[in-house]
């Protein structure tokens, strides 16, 4: 860092990163987690699997994103999915399969998958 202006593009630069995962409110925000107990459970390529089916659609309003502990760690992965105009959807137990249809079916087809939820798991 040379100058104080240097610092200052680094600061605005991190700074709309930030902003985009937490102000959001044009497009879809599909966040993982990704704390031990997730990666623990399988979250890893849940993850993989999303960004590579978001990358292959190619969906441009679509962020895959990672968090820490989302809090129920026995339904662990956990993936939520954030729509504009719509309640949070978070599917519990997922895996790389249940990944890929989470994106063909809810995030392209706008029909999300009920039995994957966790309002359903827990019945």
């Amino acid at each position: 860092m040379k100058s104080l202006a240097e610092l200052e593009a680094i600061r605005d630069k991190t700074l709309n990163e930030v902003n985009l995962r937490t102000d959001r409110k044009d497009g879809t925000r599909i966040v993982v987690g990704m704390a031990t107990c997730g990666i623990a459970a399988g979250a890893r390529p849940v993850l993989a699997t999303l960004v590579e089916e978001v990358a292959k659609r190619g969906l441009k309003d679509v962020l895959v994103l990672q968090t820490g502990c989302i809090g129920v760690c026995r339904l662990e992965p956990i993936v939520e999915v954030h729509q504009p105009g719509t309640e949070k959807t978070t599917y519990v137990m997922m895996t790389p399969e249940k990944a890929a249809r989470v994106v063909a079916e809810h995030i392209v087809n706008n029909k999300p998958i009920k039995e994957f939820t966790i309002g359903e798991t827990e019945k």
